[in-house]
């Protein structure tokens, strides 16, 4: 594989950009570095590999700044292009990449465009140099805006500046006038970034539930449409991230900075990284990967016994196998003995499901179903306003919430967003009537969807009066030759996400857990297993293709 999920394999031009750091910060022989948004971010990725590495090479590992240059960092405060790298000798990437793909914090593609055209043109600046700048020195400004000074000069209201003989320390002029026009270059002139906080704030809405309806931008800053999802909910209890993972990372954090450090506890097969931030970042974490009533058992005679923890993390229902875990108990628990409660609501959707009055905090992946388009990443955490912690987390948040999401990202995340009410409601009826053809089928063995699980009552309990059972459903065949003739056979797109607009197959244990199959097995998460994602094809023409598919499974010889 050439490239792939972004978190995993790290875009192309993100690459470029950590070549140009290097080029002018590092050795490009011996070092390597990677992009994060802000100065914590990195020191995040910093902290981690120094304390995996050799002490030897703890002072190879350093933390390069980028800012807008002075004189151009107010001209366009829209765009927020600071710029943080972690630079490290090579062979240590491995470690750092642990920090990129775990927590979600990276650069987006569309950011890291932006700030290579920035770094190559000299509007984004190493931060110590900023403070050289003061000092009066002859400046022509980057070479690509040369002899244009007439020109822009005009596009500032008439105000002529001259191309030469600039002082970058005055903080206006020229090279302010050059971002204004890089600014609308890089963006292109039908997509205003002064649109990114409205965008933002139409996402939130829609998250917490506030916005029901399939509507454009202006009407979403016009008027609300619903409740919320639980009474007294508001946009600011919603908080954006770059990713989904980077939502989940951060809960976690917010958890540990709003509580005293301790141990957290993970329910039911998590998605890979979920469990790997539990473990990597604070004090550990207890690990119940079945995710059921003996697994609660288990947790509820440790803490009669006087153990204590952080928080319970939990997807609602679970990927692949879309198990439902039994929220009302282990809500019922974390009032008698004290710890947050934390769902990842990604595969569910908060359209078809309510977690939010048994959560202290839901996190989602806006980068699936929310967006649908498959161009951009995104992430949410929503507070519960009548939660235990909220006060706690609301300060917490004031305190340490940054936001990354990067202004052109939001801008078509809002986009994609805004047809997400009809989007579900086809999904669903479109999953229905597929796997239900697949239940009835004697040549698969397994269909795993929510409808069809033995926890569907404890799916139904939190399903929205209009809820479905979602988009992704799982199959497995009484053998790998058939699940592979069926994969093989299946006329959709093949990749590792989910909730796009198209119909997306993958077989997911091979891809999320390759180096640990047995471990995997051992939840009943079998190798050979085949996830599937459904998306907005016409239910007669994606119902032939899966005909076909099982065709080709009755056709294997065995």
């Amino acid at each position: 594989m050439q490239c792939g999920y972004p978190r995993f394999f790290v875009h192309p031009i993100i690459q470029d950009l950590a070549k140009e750091v290097i080029r002018l910060h590092g050795n490009p022989e011996s070092e390597s570095a990677t992009m994060f948004p802000s100065p914590k971010t990195a020191q995040i990725c910093h902290s981690f590999m120094l304390s995996r590495i050799p002490a030897d090479d703890a002072p190879k590992v350093r933390v390069v700044d980028f800012v807008p240059s002075s004189h151009t960092e107010a001209e366009s405060p829209s765009v927020t292009s600071h710029l943080s790298c972690v630079i490290y000798p090579k062979e240590h990437a491995p470690v750092a990449k642990q920090v990129w793909q775990h927590t979600g914090n990276g650069v987006s593609s569309r950011r890291g465009e932006f700030c290579l055209s920035a770094l190559r043109d000299g509007f984004l600046v190493e931060k110590t140099s900023v403070a050289e700048s003061i000092a009066p020195k002859i400046r022509k400004g980057p070479r690509r805006y040369q002899g244009k000074g007439s020109m822009n000069g005009l596009a500032r209201g008439g105000v002529h500046t001259s191309t030469a003989d600039h002082s970058p320390g005055s903080g206006r002029g020229r090279d302010g006038v050059e971002y204004v026009q890089f600014i609308e270059e890089r963006f292109g002139r039908n997509l205003s970034t002064s649109h990114a906080d409205q965008a933002k704030l139409a996402v939130r809405r829609r998250i917490a539930g506030v916005l029901t309806a399939d509507v454009e931008l202006s009407e979403a800053l016009e008027k609300q449409s619903g409740e919320g999802r639980i009474a007294g909910i508001s946009e600011s209890d919603v908080f954006l991230f770059p990713t989904g993972m980077s939502s989940i990372f951060n809960a976690h954090q917010m958890l540990l900075a709003a509580r005293e450090p301790l141990k957290s506890i993970c329910f039911g097969f998590p998605y890979t990284d979920t469990l790997k931030t539990l473990q990597k970042w604070g004090p550990g974490c207890l690990f119940y990967g079945l995710g059921e009533a003996g697994d609660l058992d288990d947790l509820e005679t440790r803490l009669r016994n006087g153990e204590r923890y952080l928080g319970l993390f939990t997807e609602f229902p679970g990927n692949p196998l879309l198990k439902s875990p039994d929220l009302k108990r282990i809500r019922a628990l974390a009032d008698k003995y004290d710890f947050a409660v934390v769902i990842d609501e990604t595969v569910g959707n908060f359209l078809n499901i309510n977690v939010l009055p048994h959560a202290d905090i839901v996190v989602s992946s806006l980068t699936k179903v929310f967006s649908g388009d498959s161009n951009v990443m995104g992430g949410s955490a929503v507070l519960n306003p009548h939660g235990r912690y909220y006060e706690s987390l609301k300060a917490a948040f004031a305190r340490e919430y940054e936001d990354m999401l990067w202004a052109e990202d939001a801008v078509f995340l809002e986009r994609n967003s805004r047809d997400f009410v009809s989007r579900i409601a086809k999904i669903n009826s479109t999953t229905e009537e597929i796997t239900a053809m697949l239940k009835q089928s004697p040549l698969v063995k397994t269909v795993y969807y929510p409808k069809y699980n033995p926890s569907k009552d404890l799916y139904d309990a939190f399903r929205t009066p209009d809820g479905g059972y979602g988009g992704l459903f799982s199959v497995t065949f009484d053998s790998t030759a058939r699940a592979i003739a069926f994969f093989d056979r299946l006329e959709v797109l093949k990749g590792p996400s989910l909730g796009t607009n198209f119909t997306l197959s993958s077989p997911y244990t091979l891809l999320a857990h390759y180096n640990e199959l047995d471990w995997a097995g051992s939840f009943g998460v079998e190798f050979d297993l085949v996830r599937i994602s459904v998306g907005l094809e016409d239910i007669s023409e994606l119902r032939s293709r899966f005909e076909e598919a099982l065709k080709a499974v009755a056709e294997v010889k065995e």
